[in-house]
């Protein structure tokens, strides 16, 4: 174990002070903390270490073991993670590779049990995890929550089997975590209570799209995690409560791709709250102390006898790491990881056949509008637009001089039809994008302006029994995905470059979305609003029912 003695402005989140300290790291805790004798002017800051309040490790196409070697270069040493994406692929066995994995590297992940697997009964998931299977996570001490409860129509109308999930959380004094988007008022109110009127129940809340929706949360005793993902990204919303609300906000990136990840973490949150004008004290227990307190974690916060969890940091508005500890041990520095990577055995549930262009082809039922999907840049949610249609042989056909394209989700655990939809806002001009990262039930989705780009790019992901990929006139590439069609077993820096050169290709072939990749993976996403399409067909959100893709054809 390291020793260390570190002089330095140590930053004091329970006094609220910044003063000179001298602090002795033994055996992997602060031993002591002492004054600085003399004039010496420290050169540096000692913080606590920044936390990920809620994150899906999957999103960022990396296992466990390679996520940690990202994040702590920027000065994270703990996240509290849903491992939701698996589970819906490999079920309980896909919880379990995530904890292996995450035990051989020295950052703290924090597992919960994945509560809506699958989300809903309107997609096919890899695996079911019931009540019972909840409960048995739940009873494991290495499972430290009940994740975000997705089904809040199941928890406002009191659903037996949600019930009885979030009950065996309760039982077991663990956190309950939420996922309420759009509700105000008393549904917020009934969904945080959960059956038990006047009581919190569903703790949190990391969905709220406006200032007035966290506040209705807020009201309720809810804390809200400020996100800012990949694609969905709230911190400008929201980052205005913290000033009023220091003790009931937290940070999180809940959804982030590999390239993302490279560039920065919660210390890009911190930088930017504190640059806007937001109180330091307020922005650090955002960013450190609260998720420790609201999930009682065991993460040092910078106090004797604590972890020597902390960062070094050049000063407190850049927040630039220099050295990152955790448990005593320096995980990196000067912007390099020093965490050593890891042998990764890939587990899969992949069993898709190939296709051919005329499983992409949708008839024409008649003359009515395309009922259109709308994907907005930064959210999850979508809006729901009609066009005329282009009709070519009896056929419905893309018509990328409108920016409308065709979509498809492919059942990848069972054979099944193709199911079609519509769609603006991806904006290529000629070929497809595909991918095996499809919330939350993890098909295969694909947006293309000919069926023939279609079949071909999901042919390509058939091949590698997942990854994501983009097919043009001109060129082709894939990231191959080995574990569950959701991460890759790669070196970490090696899987963001290879992201970022197809995300540039995505780009030159017309698309104005800063991540098309995070954001084709949430159209399949039935539970935001409002038009979404899973492997069975077109739903709509706010119905909570199928629909198809053209007015007045049969259901």
């Amino acid at each position: 174990m390291q020793n260390h003695v570190i002089t330095a402005w140590y930053v004091d989140l329970f006094a609220e002070q910044v003063v000179p300290r001298t602090v002795v790291v033994e055996d992997g805790k602060i031993a002591r903390i002492a004054p600085v004798s003399g004039a010496v002017t420290p050169e540096c800051y000692l913080m606590p270490g920044f936390i990920d309040a809620h994150v899906h490790i999957e999103s960022s196409m990396l296992v466990p073991s390679e996520f940690a070697r990202l994040a702590v270069v920027h000065g994270t040493v703990a996240a509290v993670s849903d491992p939701h994406e698996i589970a819906n692929v490999l079920g309980t066995d896909g919880v379990d590779f995530m904890l292996d994995n995450a035990r051989q590297v020295p950052f703290k992940f924090f597992f919960g049990a994945p509560s809506c697997v699958p989300a809903t009964s309107y997609e096919t998931a890899g695996a079911v995890l019931d009540a019972a299977a909840v409960k048995a996570l739940l009873d494991r001490d290495d499972i430290h929550y009940l994740s975000e409860m997705m089904n809040f129509p199941g928890v406002l109308h009191g659903d037996p089997e949600v019930m009885e999930k979030i009950t065996a959380a309760r039982t077991k004094g663990k956190p309950i975590d939420g996922h309420a988007p759009g509700l105000r008022g008393d549904e917020a109110r009934k969904y945080a209570g959960a059956g038990h009127a006047g009581e919190l129940v569903i703790s949190t809340d990391h969905e709220c799209f406006t200032r007035e929706e966290a506040l209705d949360k807020l009201d309720c005793g809810m804390k809200i995690i400020i996100r800012e993902g990949s694609a969905a990204r709230n911190f400008d919303a929201l980052i205005s409560l913290l000033a009023d609300h220091p003790d009931e906000m937290m940070f999180c990136s809940d959804d982030k791709h590999p390239d993302s990840l490279v560039e920065g973490h919660i210390n890009v949150l911190a930088r930017r709250a504190v640059q806007q004008g937001l109180p330091l004290f307020a922005v650090l227990k955002a960013a450190c102390l609260n998720p420790v307190r609201h999930y009682q974690l065991p993460v040092g916060l910078l106090q004797e006898g604590d972890s020597a969890d902390f960062v070094l940091v050049k000063d407190l508005s850049s927040f630039q790491v220099l050295q990152t500890y955790i448990d005593g041990i320096e995980v990196a520095a000067e912007g390099k990881t020093a965490i050593e990577r890891v042998a990764v055995t890939a587990v899969n549930h992949f069993v898709s056949l190939p296709k051919t262009p005329s499983d992409f082809a949708l008839p024409a039922t008649g003359s009515g509008a395309l009922r259109v999907i709308r994907a907005l840049d930064g959210e999850l949610i979508t809006e729901a637009e009609s066009a005329a249609p282009r009709i070519v042989g009896g056929k419905l056909m893309a018509d990328p001089h409108r920016d409308l394209l065709k979509m498809a989700v492919i059942n990848r655990y069972s054979p099944a039809p193709v199911a079609m939809a519509f769609i603006r806002g991806f904006g290529l001009r000629e070929g497809a994008l595909a991918s095996s990262v499809a919330h939350d039930s993890h098909n295969l989705i694909a947006v293309g302006t000919e069926d023939a780009y279609l079949c071909e790019a999901v042919n390509l992901l058939i091949a590698q029994q997942g990854g994501i990929c983009v097919v043009g006139p001109a060129e082709n590439a894939v990231l191959p995905l080995q574990v569950a069609g959701l991460m890759s077993a790669e070196d970490g820096y090696e899987v963001a470059a290879q992201y970022s050169e197809l995300d540039a290709m995505v780009k030159r072939m017309g698309s104005p979305l800063r991540a098309p990749f995070m954001t084709l993976s949430f159209m399949a996403l039935l539970v935001i609003p409002r038009l979404k399409l899973s492997d069975q067909g077109l739903f709509d959100g706010e119905k909570f029912a199928f629909t198809t893709p053209q007015e007045g054809s049969p259901s």
